[in-house]
């Protein structure tokens, strides 16, 4: 079994992603990439060695069940475990942000596709992925599992006229982030008597692709939450919902 602490990030070959792995791997962590993409996981590979970090890539896509055991196999096989898991990847159907403050996406008329495949990707898809890699974090000396959700998974913000996201009206996005951190509270309570920790974190509003171009925080700036909570110390939080070290209500 390996001695060097090892992380899977999804979704990982650009954006959020890519900075989380970069920065875990300056901490002396070695990251793996999932990405659906297989060429594009080796080039984000090639970009971390460029910098002097070890890592490497798996061709993972969380809406393909066979991904799973693929993903299980290759951390059995090579680590004997895994250390920090971060459920990266995820997905928008309904644009960006600004776009959906003005009104384009009423939730009377969500599409299904739109709200079964934002679900798919980004609930059903990191629950069941996470469920089949747990083995392997009960076989780290400190597991962390980190949730990458967002401030408009939060139901008090959304019920407060005062809060900063209650013109944004995502209902898919939206729902799919308060249902992730359902499954982050429920995991927790589940392995509170273990040495593994569960959190959801908010990124910030980054500029990506999903972000939208008017957002004002960079993809290395988003990725210190998701940082912060898989390394945190034994005496570290479980069960929390976080915007760097600032608790989001949920």
């Amino acid at each position: 079994m390996s001695t060097q602490k090892v992380a899977f990030i999804t979704g990982a070959n650009r954006g959020i992603g890519f900075e989380t792995a970069k920065k875990l791997g300056k901490l002396g962590i070695f990251p793996v990439i999932g990405a659906r993409d297989e060429a594009k996981g080796k080039a984000a590979v090639e970009k971390l060695k460029a910098a002097g970090i070890e890592a490497d890539s798996i061709k993972f896509d969380v809406e393909n069940k066979a991904d799973y055991s693929i993903a299980y196999d290759y951390f059995e096989s090579k680590f004997g475990k895994l250390d920090i898991l971060i459920n990266n990847a995820g997905l928008s159907l309904e644009g960006d942000p600004m776009s959906s403050m003005a009104t384009i996406n009423p939730t009377s008329g969500i599409s299904e596709e739109a709200l079964r495949g934002t679900m798919e990707a980004n609930f059903f898809g990191q629950v069941f992925s996470t469920q089949t890699l747990l083995p392997l974090l009960r076989k780290s000396e400190a597991g962390r599992i980190v949730n990458v959700s967002s401030t408009l998974g939060s139901l008090s913000y959304h019920a407060d006229p005062a809060s900063p996201i209650y013109a944004i009206q995502m209902f898919a996005y939206s729902t799919s982030k308060t249902a992730l951190n359902s499954f982050t509270l429920h995991l927790a309570h589940e392995l509170k008597d273990t040495a593994i920790k569960v959190n959801s974190i908010h990124p910030g509003w980054v500029h990506t692709e999903l972000g939208g171009s008017a957002a004002p925080v960079t993809p290395e700036q988003g990725a210190d939450s998701s940082v912060r909570l898989a390394t945190i110390p034994a005496d570290g939080p479980t069960g929390g919902y976080y915007y760097l070290e600032d608790i989001i209500p949920w």
